[in-house]
């Protein structure tokens, strides 16, 4: 006898769509996206794995050949999108992994332009977000485990008979969508940091919004370290190089970046800004294939429109944000550390789960440079 092949229903059928209306909420970042390698910061196509261990967390991300790896611009979808549901849930609405939402309030409020090159490049980023595969062991609670997933689950457009897109639905993962609604992982970001056009500043920018966060002493890393931190395929020197160059041009948003050096050993101080650099958004460089040719025609059904929410009900969400943490690590927290193990780098002390509090590490105050 024959079996019939069972075909398993979309996840979306199981869940509660959460409609975005507005798209208005400031933008927040989730803590372990931001101090771990998860995505290309390479402007061309990445298919070689990222695999970073620090203590007992480990980050595995792997790309398929069709697409490519996930890079840090299309991450400007999971910040926004988390920045909603954080949004959200701070106004007392139902949140979903599931939401539905327009192209338009997207890409203007990561600063994108809303022309058919835009459209066709944000679907090239659902793609690479669906099709990229993340393996860790962060957040698996006392027993260890390790959790796959994929930075989107199903994504689908919702467009009329004549071509014209009027919406987008897609679903979340559940490990991200956990790492949102808890609030104290996750982070306020500064808006102008859509407009850093540079893989290696924009990853930075979260470095330094993760580890120095708003302490007036901030934190201090050495470039060993960070190239390790990045997961970028870069040689070492060239790394080095790079994050030279940022120091001399200073694009970092709400902070300030010093190089110190420790005999032959090169070490990036990160130091907020008082008050800190909140800068409107501004039109932003993108990382995508080539492939996509840019179109210099003219309105079309591929375009997106501002009025074009008519598919489903508004739920107008107006009220003020509320900041999500105070500190981005805690507010002793210092550049260096009094004891290292034999090989182990400086600004590591947060590597091995967030938490100064578990770790052999502990934080000292530096003397002024008076007093040395």
């Amino acid at each position: 006898m024959k079996r019939r092949r069972l075909i398993a229903p979309s996840e979306r059928a199981q869940l509660v769509p959460f409609v975005i209306a507005t798209g208005d909420a400031s933008p927040r970042d989730q803590r372990d996206l931001m101090e771990r390698p998860f995505f290309s910061l390479a402007k061309t196509s990445r298919t070689t794995p990222i695999l970073y261990e620090a203590g007992d967390v480990r980050v595995e991300v792997f790309a398929s050949a069709e697409h490519g790896m996930a890079t840090i611009w299309d991450a400007d979808v999971l910040i926004w999108a988390g920045s909603q549901i954080v949004e959200a849930e701070t106004l007392g609405l139902k949140t979903s992994r599931f939401i539905r939402f327009t192209p338009y309030q997207l890409l203007t409020a990561i600063g994108r332009q809303t022309g058919q090159r835009d459209y066709k490049l944000l679907k090239g980023a659902l793609a690479r977000l669906q099709s990229t595969s993340i393996r860790t062991t962060i957040r698996q609670g006392e027993h260890w485990r390790r959790h796959q997933f994929s930075w989107i689950n199903e994504w689908e457009e919702c467009a009329t008979r004549d071509g014209r897109v009027e919406g987008m639905e897609c679903v979340l993962p559940d490990w991200f969508y956990r790492g949102v609604i808890d609030r104290s992982l996750v982070l306020t970001i500064d808006p102008a940091y859509f407009r850093l056009t540079g893989g290696i500043e924009r990853w930075l920018y979260r470095v330094a919004r993760k580890h120095a966060g708003r302490q007036r002493h901030g934190w201090l890393f050495d470039f060993p370290h960070l190239h390790e931190k990045s997961g970028s395929l870069v040689r070492f020197s060239d790394f080095a190089l790079q994050l030279r160059r940022i120091v001399a041009r200073q694009p970092i948003p709400g902070y300030r970046l010093v190089i110190e050096r420790e005999r032959r050993l090169e070490m990036l101080r990160i130091v907020p800004v008082d008050p800190p650099v909140d800068k409107g958004v501004d039109a932003i460089g993108t990382s995508h294939a080539s492939t996509i040719g840019i179109s210099h025609a003219g309105r079309s059904g591929l375009r997106t429109h501002k009025p074009q929410l008519s598919l489903w009900p508004e739920e107008a969400i107006s009220a003020a944000n509320i900041e999500s943490n105070r500190d981005s690590n805690f507010s002793s927290a210092l550049p260096l550390v009094e004891k290292r193990p034999k090989g182990q780098r400086q600004g590591a002390a947060f590597d091995a789960g967030g938490d100064p509090a578990s770790s052999s590490f502990r934080p000292i105050r530096l003397p002024s440079r008076g007093a040395r």
